[in-house]
This record gives C-alpha cells, sequence and structure tokens, in this order.
C-alpha cells in the first residue's frame, strides 16, 4: 500500500468513527505501530486530524465544513476521474473560470497543460499554474484568501469577474439537490460561486456524488442554471434523475 492511499484510509477511519488508536489504524492498514504514529504526525501536520496519546481523532464538528486538508484526502481517485472528464469537455482555447476546492484543484493540474486561458479561483490552483512555464494563460483575479482554505472572496474577486467574460465557468459543490439547486456552506465562496456562472456562457459542476442530495446554507444557482453536471456512479440515481428532469445534463464516470 503506497504512503497515500494508507494516509487516505486512516483519515477515514478517523473521520468515520471520530477517534481511532494506533493498533486500531496497524491492524486496519497492515502497516507498523511505528508507521502508523509517522502517518498521524504527517496528517496532523497537515491539519487533517488531531494527535491524541495513543492515536487521533477527529476535527470535524457536525454540521461543519471539512477543512480543505481533509477533503484533499478523501475519494482523491474519484475526484481525478471526474476532473479528467471535465476537461474532455473544455475546448482548446477557451476562456475558463476556475473555482475553489479540491476537485476543481484537480481540474487545473489537467489545464496547466493545455492551450487555454484559466482565471483560478484559489491560491492552491494559482500556485499549480505558475510554478513552471505551461502552455495555459494564466489570469489572475483579485481578492482576499479565505484562511485554510486558499478560496479568493471579497470585493476584488466579484469586480475580477463581472469585468470579464468567460466560455466555461468550472464550480466545485457543498451541496446540490433539484429541489434546492446549488448551495455552499459559505456565503462569501457563495457569491464567489454566483458571479462566476453569471460571467460564464456554459457552467460545468464538478463533484463526487457524496454532495447530491445534501443542501448547505447558502443558495448559488437553481438547477437549471447548471449546463453540465460531472460526478461519479455513487451519486444517488433518484437525485440524477431530478436534475437531468431539471435540465441539467449529467455524466457519470
Amino acid at each position: 500500500m503506497s504512503n497515500a492511499d494508507r494516509h487516505a484510509q486512516i483519515t477515514k477511519a478517523v473521520t468515520d468513527a471520530g477517534e481511532a488508536t494506533v493498533q486500531q489504524l496497524a491492524e486496519l492498514t497492515g502497516a507498523s505501530d511505528m508507521t502508523i504514529r509517522r502517518d498521524l504526525d504527517t496528517l496532523a501536520a497537515q491539519g487533517v486530524l488531531e494527535r491524541v496519546r495513543g492515536g487521533a481523532r477527529s476535527l470535524l464538528l457536525r454540521g461543519e465544513e471539512p477543512p480543505f486538508a481533509l477533503r484533499a484526502h478523501e475519494a482523491a481517485d474519484t475526484k481525478r476521474r471526474i476532473a479528467a472528464q471535465v476537461c474532455a469537455l473544455i475546448a482548446d482555447g477557451e476562456t475558463v473560470v476556475l473555482d475553489s476546492g479540491t476537485t476543481c484543484l484537480e481540474v487545473a493540474r489537467l489545464l496547466r497543460d493545455r492551450p487555454v486561458t484559466v482565471m483560478p479561483l484559489s491560491l492552491q490552483a494559482i500556485q499549480l499554474f505558475d510554478a513552471t512555464p505551461r502552455p495555459a494563460a494564466l489570469v489572475l483575479p483579485g481578492g482576499r484568501p479565505r484562511a485554510a482554505e486558499g478560496a479568493l472572496t471579497g470585493p476584488l474577486t466579484l469586480a475580477s469577474l463581472a469585468a470579464l467574460r468567460f466560455d466555461t465557468a468550472v464550480i466545485g459543490c457543498c451541496g446540490l439537490t433539484a429541489a434546492d439547486g446549488l448551495t455552499a456552506y459559505d456565503l462569501d465562496d457563495a457569491a464567489v460561486k454566483k458571479a462566476s456562472i453569471a460571467s460564464a456562457r456554459r457552467t460545468l459542476v464538478a463533484t463526487d456524488g457524496s454532495k447530491l442530495g445534501r443542501t448547505a446554507f447558502a443558495h448559488v444557482a437553481p438547477a437549471n442554471r447548471l449546463d453540465t453536471l460531472v460526478t461519479d456512479s455513487t451519486a444517488p440515481a433518484g437525485e440524477i434523475t431530478a436534475l437531468q428532469n431539471a435540465g441539467t445534463n449529467v455524466t457519470t464516470v
């Protein structure tokens, strides 16, 4: 088992149970106690979990948005497949506004090698595009990054979006239902998503199936405003049918 796979398994076990001991995690992964202790130290440094005597416990509170570092370890392979499908729907030469979030960060990894123009809305994605010379053209927005998330929000971000027109908006998702549409946990994040959708000719929503059937705090857009949803096979079949009936094209990977 690779380090990344073991870290993902540990993260899921601690998140699901709320806490776990080193011995429990060693039995789960087949790794030694020493390896598990090193893994827990690494994950704690990344803000994924809290290290406690003899093991670790989850940092996640009920009803709270999972922190970016935790979400980055969840369904990583699924997010990469979704990102690949999203990129397949984007033609060379397009202008793209790219939302924040872990799935959109996987989209950024693929788009940076494409001849497209991209305005990323997170510090993590900007760093990916700016790391080395790439075919993609980078447009930088203004704004203030949300703590830990790196997502750009505020009046300067909204002004940047209002000043431009894009072929495609790639939007991440906190919650999506046919009845309530696209929703977000944070009001500032919702405002940026809404402005991104308004600035683009079409909207692609990229999210794993766990977000479907869930409604978060702040409304972003009705389902009939979303052109295409790219998700995975774990998405509830009934919700997919309802979204399709509302006018959203759905592609599963």
